[in-house]
């Protein structure tokens, strides 16, 4: 088999501060005088039920680890640290999300707070050599209107925020709330990558895709338990961004194996798959490669994933065709002889 840190891929589902290293969170925390909860700062990945008991379970752990990102430092190291940790893992395009809002209160407003994350990620492209581009996300827990002042910053800085997506818990708010706020980005150029088809089926799916109109979904899981929406996902071009370790610690599946990848894939579905917050779920990207290679995917069919994953990326054509070559190289080069 060959090694799967070696395979070009690109990150499209990852979360600006579930990205964090725990070891930086811990370090933080104590400089700041932070207590914890404790499964932040012991080597135990979170696993809750898929309720909203569970979700808030896994929301309040993230609240406690974004209350330490307190500043312009803070955010500028988990861009950069974010960004070596994808490196390490053989991704040569990341896509990450962030809520400006979040951490607005620190830093004077969510206009300097994108523009923090937007200036440090040109940087570490520039020396890491790794392609960044950053999405917008609106949270369903916040009134529509927030949603639309973030669409309409995103959308002024066009050059460099590539979508914009909607998080957090499918069962709060309305979604044809947001279709406004999907509009101004798409008409200026973004992606539109909302969650979507992870804690809920169908039927909410259906929703998404009327009123916000994805071109990536945030997870989609949850569209292999009905084939004609599936069918009609693969028939309209939109991207699934796969999180199986994560699907598996909220409770979407007893197991990441039980992800229906497979039966995604055989119905067409292009797929991405991501890491979402490695912080909560103690998963990164590579693991959701090594996840799918247990499943059962050959060395051809991850080489599909990673090509899948880059083709989905809004990065540039020229960028993209080199990325893709990376992907054929890897296929042609011999695994190494089994021991």
């Amino acid at each position: 088999m060959r090694d799967l840190r070696a395979l070009p891929k690109a990150h499209l589902h990852l979360h600006f501060t579930g990205s964090m290293r725990r070891s930086t969170l811990v370090e933080m925390a104590r400089e700041r005088g932070i207590r914890l909860p404790r499964i932040l700062h012991e080597d135990e990945a979170l696993q809750v039920d898929a309720t909203h008991r569970g979700w808030f379970r896994f929301q309040r752990q993230y609240d406690a680890a974004r209350h330490v990102v307190d500043g312009e430092a803070a955010m500028r190291r988990i861009v950069r640290e974010a960004a070596e940790d994808d490196v390490a893992e053989g991704s040569v395009r990341l896509e990450l999300q962030v809520d400006p809002s979040g951490y607005a209160p620190h830093v004077g407003g969510i206009t300097p707070a994108l523009e923090i994350v937007l200036d440090e990620a040109r940087r570490t492209e520039e020396e890491l050599g790794l392609s960044i581009g950053i999405v917008v996300a609106a949270s369903r827990t916040r009134h529509p209107l927030d949603a639309r002042a973030l669409a309409r910053l995103a959308a002024h800085h066009s050059d460099q925020v590539v979508g914009f997506g909607l998080s957090n818990d499918e069962r709060r708010g309305e979604t044809s709330d947001f279709a406004p706020a999907f509009r101004i980005a798409r008409n200026a150029g973004l992606a539109a990558v909302p969650h979507g088809g992870e804690l809920l089926g169908p039927s909410h799916l259906r929703e998404v895709i009327e009123h916000l109109r994805p071109d990536r979904l945030g997870h989609g899981v949850r569209a292999a338990d009905d084939p004609a929406l599936l069918d009609s996902l693969v028939e309209n071009g939109i991207g699934l961004e796969v999180c199986p370790a994560s699907n598996a610690a909220l409770g979407v599946y007893a197991s990441p194996l039980d992800v229906p990848l497979r039966r995604l894939r055989e119905a067409g579905a292009r797929i991405a798959l991501g890491a979402d917050d490695p912080l909560l779920f103690g998963s990164r990207l590579l693991d959701q490669y090594e996840i799918a290679r247990d499943a059962g995917f050959d060395d051809e069919e991850l080489a599909a994933l990673a090509a899948d994953s880059i083709r989905l990326s809004r990065a540039d054509e020229a960028t993209i065709a080199r990325m893709l070559a990376g992907v054929e190289a890897w296929l042609a080069t011999p695994p190494p002889p089994r021991p």
